[in-house]
């Protein structure tokens, strides 16, 4: 796996083994009632350049959190008065995001469950080890620092842009927020290109509630999941008797779309017919239903997208020009993620909130090995792999912090032998085999949004085989995840 350089502006500063910038401004109190150990606390935590304020007991504690922010609690278990356990669920309600680590010589199961169901970061037991601590602390901190900026940056991408769902702070991404909420308020048309998975849709949505048209109905329709006799009468309709299932008069998605926006997703696949009365609506704004004789007026802006060279596809002959001429009044290049990698905690931390809390879990954190493998990995499947590689991470985990072993292996590098002879040291050749199969299938599965067809033309299978596969191992089908 390539090493990734990480700067002191980089996403992974301050992470356990790094000393950056993030750590030298953590601001950390200690509640302790041992002067001995607040003072050892204090010298420890001052070296390795953060600041401190330091409480006796839980009263003095609360009010110094009221009086300032800080960015971690290190809170001992036996205080006079209130105990840590009855504190800290007072320090919970007042800073939800706040991370606490607990700090007892009375480390039984039993605190130590009561601790993390109460929301505690971590349980470090008397005496520690003064590498584990810091790099604990480390861990701890650049989260809450990670988390805090994605809110950060959420608030700032609404307030600026009216940006719903969008994340990401890269020069890359924030040139990109500068050319929608310039190109939005527009009556062009325009054109997004993107590998698959990059968010072409989240984006097309941004441009249309930016805009007059906000109002009006968005329509989105992918237009290389169709057949074009099918995707015309989707498009124009059609009326009664216009062909031998046309049992009835139906409304096609430019008159649905009237007055808003049409997403057309996959633009490259459609034939040269379709593609010719998509010329005549964007020159004319007018069509006719399938069968019909009466033209229709529309005013529909058109969004079109494509994860394929539209510039190549033209010169050889498969998309026309003037269409294309058409299409690209104006063009939004929406990077890979492997180009912003500074954006991957960001965007991991908002799928984590997400899938957290629409599974009713208690909020879930990464790892800082976890959090480096995603940074580290190249995403060819982009965003949408990401979120689905996060999904699968909540879903699998069984307490607040993933670790890469949740992690699937093609993204941490472990062989898929090794992870089922961990699991099962009998295992045969022929379990070995068909557990990579499964994994194999499911990753790309994954990786194609969890489109069969998709999955098998990969493949180079009939969408059959993969079926029958995909019965033969037991593979559970998951609903398609968000562009």
């Amino acid at each position: 796996m390539p090493e990734v350089e990480t700067p002191l502006n980089s996403p992974l500063s301050g992470l356990a083994g790094d000393s950056g910038l993030v750590d030298s401004m953590a601001h950390i109190l200690v509640i302790d009632d041992e002067v001995a150990i607040r003072e050892s606390l204090d010298v420890l935590l001052k070296l390795e350049g953060y600041t401190t304020r330091m409480a006796a007991d839980g009263v003095q504690g609360l009010r110094i959190l009221d009086q300032d922010s800080f960015d971690l609690v290190l809170l001992d278990l036996a205080l006079p008065g209130q105990s840590g356990l009855e504190l800290l669920p007072q320090i919970k309600e007042r800073h939800p995001e706040l991370p606490v680590i607990m700090i007892t010589a009375y480390g039984t199961v039993d605190n130590v469950v009561e601790a993390i169901r109460a929301g505690a970061e971590n349980f470090i037991q008397k005496p520690w080890d003064n590498e584990k601590l810091l790099a604990d602390i480390r861990s701890a901190v650049a989260r809450h620092k990670a988390e805090e900026e994605n809110l950060q940056l959420k608030r700032t991408l609404k307030q600026r842009y009216n940006f719903s769902n969008i994340v990401g702070k890269s020069e890359i991404m924030l040139k990109v927020f500068d050319l929608v909420a310039q190109v939005a308020p527009s009556r062009s048309t325009i054109l997004i290109q993107g590998e698959s998975g990059t968010g072409k849709e989240m984006i097309a949505k941004a441009i249309h509630a930016n805009s007059p048209r906000k109002d009006k109905p968005f329509v989105p329709i992918n237009t290389g999941a169709m057949p074009s006799e099918l995707l015309e009468s989707t498009l124009f309709g059609h009326v009664k008797g216009a062909f031998t299932s046309a049992i009835a008069s139906k409304k096609g998605l430019f008159e649905v779309a009237n007055g808003g926006t049409l997403f057309m997703d996959e633009i490259a696949t459609m034939g040269m017919d379709t593609q010719a009365k998509i010329l005549r609506v964007l020159q004319d704004r007018r069509f006719m239903h399938l069968g019909g004789v009466q033209e229709i007026q529309v005013d529909v802006r058109i969004i079109a997208a494509t994860n394929i060279d539209l510039h190549k596809e033209v010169r050889e002959g498969r998309f026309r020009e003037d269409l294309y001429y058409r299409l690209n009044v104006i063009c939004v290049d929406l990077p890979p993620l492997r180009a912003r990698r500074e954006d991957i905690p960001l965007l991991a931390q908002h799928f984590l909130d997400f899938y957290s809390n629409e599974n009713n879990l208690a909020p879930r954190k990464l790892s800082s090995d976890a959090l480096r493998t995603l940074v580290d990995y190249a995403w060819p499947g982009n965003v949408r792999e990401l979120e689905n590689t996060i999904e699968r991470s909540v879903v699998l985990s069984s307490g607040p912090v993933i670790g890469s072993e949740l992690l699937p292996g093609h993204i941490t590098g472990r062989s898929f032998q090794d992870a089922l002879l961990e699991h099962n040291p009998n295992a045969t050749l022929f379990d070995i085999l068909e557990d990579i199969e499964r994994r194999i299938i499911i990753e790309k599965l994954e990786r194609c949004n969890w489109n069969q067809t998709d999955a098998a033309e990969q493949f180079h299978i009939p969408l059959s085989t993969l079926n029958q596969k995909i019965k033969r191992l037991n593979i559970e089908i998951r609903k398609k995840g968000r562009e």
